[in-house]
């Protein structure tokens, strides 16, 4: 059986030598920064995908010990087993997936770890177990950062299908989000909304747009065209 001791080794023997550093300062893990604490081998992405293919039968016991380690990659890389995991599963695996993930969502604690994994996990599940999406506001409504994340970045999965209303109630209890992070996701989520549906964007936007946080705003309209990016830039929606 192969264990989290092995996941680690493999990623240890993946350092490339001056990332570490690099890392630990895009990731912000500076005092009274999102990701203080957050402790860095140096291994990129890339490679991190390649072990945590290599090494998808992880059991859950064992994915358990890696999500509780200090160490970022070892944390995104059992997350990424994860990912692999679920979408080789049949429905009462991934349903225990799900479970599992959720149950440890705190240790998902930083913006890659939620971005790569929540549509394709969470998303994916409450896609086809809609009366279950309550989950999303109880998350919503947690007090911990990256659990607010997780709940609207899950929302891609609708968002791809054509579902935006999951998307919207969650910006919108997120308008007065304190954080830039969530200013970002909310931003990100309602911009993929506007390339499937420009005139449903519109709607949210003539409807919040003075009350949105700058950064969401710019997130949000990043793809239209000069004269409509100004309209709502200048808090004026159009008529």
């Amino acid at each position: 059986m192969v264990t989290a001791v092995d996941v680690k080794k493999a990623l240890s023997a993946a350092v490339t030598p001056g990332k570490k550093e690099l890392l630990q300062r895009f990731f912000k893990t500076g005092k009274g920064q999102y990701g203080e604490g957050d402790v860095f081998l140096g291994v990129m992405v890339p490679e991190q995908r390649v072990v945590a293919k290599k090494y998808a039968g992880l059991p859950l016991s064992e994915v358990k010990k890696l999500l509780e380690s200090k160490v970022h990659e070892h944390r995104l890389t059992t997350l990424l087993i994860l990912v692999y995991k679920y979408g080789g599963a049949d429905g009462n695996e991934k349903k225990e997936i799900y479970g599992f993930y959720l149950a440890n969502a705190r240790r998902i604690n930083n913006w890659d770890l939620v971005d790569v994994t929540a549509p394709r996990i969470v998303g994916d599940w409450l896609l086809a177990h809609p009366r279950e999406r309550v989950v999303l506001y109880r998350l919503a409504k947690s007090e911990n950062l990256w659990e607010h994340r997780i709940a609207v970045i899950s929302t891609l999965a609708f968002i791809v299908k054509g579902e935006f209303d999951d998307t919207f109630r969650l910006c919108e209890l997120f308008l007065d989000h304190e954080h830039d992070l969530m200013h970002k996701a909310c931003g990100w989520m309602l911009r993929e909304v506007g390339k499937r549906d420009q005139k449903a964007l519109c709607a949210f936007l003539d409807a919040h747009a003075r009350k949105m946080p700058r950064t969401m705003l710019r997130y949000a309209i990043e793809r239209f065209d000069g004269k409509k990016r100004r309209h709502y830039l200048n808090w004026r929606p159009l008529s």
